[in-house]
């Protein structure tokens, strides 16, 4: 918390992210996060795309690179394939089946809309990234971080598939019964899967992340910081 605060100190004499990105951000949170919870439930700010929105908006606020670099290094891929499955089904093509809840006809459609920010966020975090720089400690902290929920969601939430009395109840929170929400995969022993996780999440997706963001990002001139 004390490098946090130095960094929170050392950006209020100039502000990086105008007032305008804050406050429509935050009205942005505000509106979603009451929406989601009644038609899927608290569980659903378990997935790591859901994370991210509390992580960025404590980013804009506080203008922290930690803060911005940690969803960074989490969602960019999983979101790109989130993109990509979705325009997939737009035209008939399901992909993965990641985004089939976006043209399921139960979920309100204003929900589903909201569920478009997969597609801006992303843009928004790299946008933050370049403007604030990117914090190496991002991947240590984000894979510390995804341990816990990946733990948590596959001891402490429910499989896959939803009850029927509540067919938008969250199940399979960050896959880790499987790619499906209708059944739990059964390629290997889950447990097996479960430990593939913990490996192929930090190694093949957050830390290629980690090294094209240190890369563009990790070495930005002062001249930003008093921009």
């Amino acid at each position: 918390m004390s490098n946090l605060g130095k960094e929170m100190r050392s950006t209020s004499a100039g502000r990086r992210i105008p007032m305008w990105l804050k406050v429509l951000y935050t009205a942005f949170v505000c509106v979603l996060v009451p929406v989601y919870w009644r038609d899927y439930g608290l569980t659903n700010f378990l997935y790591f795309c859901d994370v991210a929105v509390f992580f960025t908006l404590a980013a804009v606020w506080s203008e922290s690179s930690l803060l911005a670099s940690m969803p960074a290094v989490g969602i960019l891929a999983p979101q790109l394939l989130w993109m990509v499955d979705f325009l997939g089904g737009c035209v008939g093509l399901s992909l993965t089946g990641m985004t089939a809840y976006m043209f399921d006809e139960r979920i309100p459609i204003f929900t589903r809309g909201l569920s478009l920010f997969h597609f801006w966020l992303p843009i928004l975090i790299v946008w933050l990234v370049w403007r604030l720089r990117y914090d190496s400690r991002a991947f240590r902290n984000w894979a510390v971080l995804a341990l816990g929920l990946i733990l948590m969601c596959y001891f402490g939430m429910p499989a896959p598939p939803a009850p029927a009395e509540n067919p938008n109840l969250p199940v399979n929170i960050n896959y880790v019964y499987g790619l499906s929400s209708d059944r739990p995969q059964t390629w290997m022993p889950p447990l097996i899967y479960l430990g593939l996780m913990i490996v192929i999440f930090p190694l093949a997706i957050f830390l290629p992340t980690h090294l094209v963001l240190q890369k563009l990002f990790g070495h930005r001139c002062d001249a930003i910081r008093s921009a």
